[in-house]
């Protein structure tokens, strides 16, 4: 299920401050950084972001 518009709104990366991109409809939802230098993938677990550097994945 896709996140709110008006929380993607508010939302940026922790590492960056960038904008994050919307998958969360996808098979393993998450929140990609846009930033050019970052790019970590948040997951969204159960509805909720989780906005970690710790748990954020890394561009492949």
């Amino acid at each position: 299920m896709p996140l709110e518009a008006g929380l993607l709104e508010i939302l940026a990366c922790p590492a960056c401050h960038a904008p994050l991109d919307d998958r969360s409809s996808a098979d393993t939802p998450e929140l990609i950084c846009t930033g050019t230098d970052c790019g970590l993938a948040y997951p969204v677990r159960d509805g909720i972001p989780v906005l970690l550097v710790d748990e954020a994945r890394r561009p492949a």
